[in-house]
């Protein structure tokens, strides 16, 4: 296995949550409602797996190793790109956040906050995996010989030791059966 491939079985897993959320999304909307439980359930699910564990591994070892080689202009504006779309997830995340505690204090009108943070993350999502899946995992492999495509893998396994996986696809499971 390349190290893309934990990355993209883990796209899977993300990918299933957010058709989760958008679901849900929906539910908010025709109850006129916030569930304040599902949506740190969201949150917890997108910071943990999909930003430091996920993200974790493309920015803290995938993009390391790629900043040192001689990539092209497009590639380093590639991953450049992916970075900064990293960042307005965790800004969406982090408002989606903050609407959920209006909302629970009493502001009643931030449940339209909420659901446009929820519908921010479920459109941007797909598109940012399809470039990492499609484009920039083939295009960008190309930089590493076979010994250290190995190691990286390698590197993957020793980093999710640190993160909890199971948790988060029971996490999935629970509220994929509502």
């Amino acid at each position: 296995m390349k190290p893309r491939g934990p990355l993209m079985i883990e796209h899977r897993l993300i990918e299933k949550m957010i058709a989760i959320i958008k679901d849900r999304m929906e539910i908010m909307r025709k109850q006129n409602r916030v569930d304040p439980v599902f949506i740190d359930a969201a949150v917890d699910f997108i910071r943990i797996y999909a930003d430091k564990t996920h993200h974790g591994k493309e920015e803290d070892i995938l993009f390391r190793d790629l900043a040192k080689k001689n990539m092209s202009d497009v590639d380093k504006k590639g991953m450049q790109e992916l970075v900064e779309e990293h960042k307005f997830a965790r800004e969406k995340v982090a408002e989606l956040v903050q609407a959920k505690e209006d909302y629970v204090s009493g502001r009643k009108e931030a449940l339209n906050a909420v659901l446009d943070r929820l519908a921010t993350l479920v459109e941007f999502y797909p598109e940012h995996i399809r470039r990492e899946d499609e484009v920039f995992f083939p295009d960008t492999e190309r930089y590493f010989t076979r010994d250290e495509l190995d190691a990286m893998l390698q590197e993957f396994w020793e980093f999710d030791k640190k993160m909890i996986h199971e948790k988060y696809k029971a996490v999935v499971e629970h509220w994929k059966q509502g």
